[in-house]
């Protein structure tokens, strides 16, 4: 009986809060990331990954989009945070920025996309691509750090939806 409660519960809210999804031709869930994505002082092309999403919830007004390691020292590191992507748009092309959108610093010290670069021999790092449905009236400070507007971005959102490469040098 409980199993069915459950079902119908799930069947009568399909909208419900974790419903959004992120997928991406360049990046498997799970898997290690092509050296096309990696920093370019360490080998790579340092180009972002092609990125769509859906599942946005009601009272979405933009998205925001990070790149997080939790691996990267003892607070993390920030490599990529991107605010007021448009509403309308449901993926990012590899190495692109949509129209409108706005770049917060990250902790390499730059607005813009950098990626993997762990230190040689830390193991596996494991990079999160999260993609966060806004609502209105969410702004960010240039001059926080990109920890502050992370925690602020995550603190904010209706809903968020993340894919995790790897990366080890």
């Amino acid at each position: 009986m409980k199993a069915l409660m459950a079902m119908l519960a799930a069947a009568a809210f399909p909208a419900a809060a974790g419903a959004m999804t992120l997928s991406s031709p360049d990046v498997q869930d799970g898997a290690p990331l092509q050296l096309e994505q990696v920093y370019g002082e360490c080998g790579g092309g340092n180009v972002s990954p092609a990125l769509s999403w859906s599942g946005a919830p009601a009272g979405t007004q933009s998205f925001a989009l990070t790149l997080y390691d939790p691996d990267g020292g003892p607070h993390g590191w920030w490599h990529w945070l991107v605010t007021n992507i448009p509403v309308r748009a449901t993926s990012l092309a590899k190495g692109a920025r949509p129209p409108g959108a706005i770049s917060l610093r990250n902790d390499f010290g730059a607005a813009r996309y950098d990626g993997p670069c762990p230190p040689k021999g830390s193991g596996t790092h494991h990079y999160r691509f999260t993609i966060y449905a806004m609502p209105q009236g969410v702004s960010f400070s240039p001059g926080a750090s990109p920890a502050q507007n992370g925690a602020a971005i995550d603190k904010a959102a209706l809903d968020k939806a993340t894919l995790t490469g790897t990366y080890q040098r």
